[in-house]
């Protein structure tokens, strides 16, 4: 290359590589590797690496370990299981301590959880960014994006509390969106306390893990969606369907709208006021 630019008189400096755009097929198989992942992961999200290779590979997807390292990577998910050294402290300074070990959750809003999870479609895929209600399982806010980035996260929250109000303790993962200044300072200036996951402990965030959980295995991994907006549509519906009519068995079979709202008074006999806390 040195010496082309020499024989043409032109700058080595000026002279760039232009990356080579994958085909069309490179990319569906692609998607396909990622979708069979996040299945295999939220059935069996206990497989690392290794395993999942040999599952896919039975399949009949060629993907090493490395390649589906990668993967996971980009998607955002990891094995969940206990690893060495959990008892250790992590000190830096952008991790939060777990703040609801052992705390008896007995009324709307005292705690909420907020994760980011894959979802796939028919062409490509979203990441969805939800909030829950620990007492009453309800979802109280909820964000779609084509990427990872922290400003879906800072939304999904303000939708939260401006329908909702502020919780005293969110709940997160020790993911970047939650660990940088932008997210931390929304939950300062809104009052909200910020808690996080121990490391590479998944149970910490069990309620909203089991409310994905149940979105995929109900909804996506059962229908191709072909639009963002087609997406967005089935899941508002999912949700509105799952906080209104879908009896919880934690809840002793109340819906988690009732269970929400079964700690408020309304203001006056005006029933459609927004009701507030006791």
């Amino acid at each position: 290359m040195r010496r082309q630019c020499e024989l043409l008189g032109i700058t080595r400096s000026t002279v760039y590589y232009e990356a080579k755009q994958p085909d069309e097929a490179a990319l569906r198989l692609k998607e396909k590797i990622m979708s069979r992942i996040d299945y295999w992961h939220t059935v069996l999200p206990c497989m690392g690496t290794r395993k999942l290779a040999v599952k896919l590979l039975s399949e009949g997807y060629a993907a090493g370990r490395k390649l589906v390292r990668a993967y996971m990577q980009e998607m955002g998910i990891h094995a969940v299981y206990p690893k060495p050294n959990l008892s250790k402290r992590n000190f830096k300074e952008a991790i939060v301590p777990y703040l609801l070990r052992n705390k008896v959750i007995s009324f709307p809003n005292q705690a909420w959880s907020i994760d980011i999870t894959y979802i796939k479609m028919q062409h490509g895929h979203m990441y969805l960014t939800a909030i829950i209600d620990w007492f009453s399982r309800r979802i109280v806010g909820w964000e779609l994006s084509d990427t990872l980035e922290t400003a879906p996260v800072l939304d999904a929250v303000r939708t939260a509390v401006e329908r909702f109000g502020t919780s005293a303790i969110l709940n997160s993962d020790q993911g970047s969106q939650f660990t940088g200044k932008d997210y931390k300072a929304l939950l300062k200036s809104l009052g909200i306390r910020q808690s996080m996951d121990g490391k590479s402990r998944w149970a910490d965030n069990i309620m909203i893990e089991r409310w994905f959980r149940s979105l995929k295995t109900e909804l996506i991994y059962v229908n191709e969606f072909r639009s963002p907006k087609e997406l967005r549509q089935a899941i508002r519906q999912y949700v509105n369907d799952y906080n209104t009519l879908r009896p919880h068995e934690a809840l002793d079979y109340e819906t988690p709208e009732n269970a929400y709202l079964s700690s408020f008074v309304p203001l006056s006999a005006d029933l459609d006021r927004t009701p507030m806390a006791c």
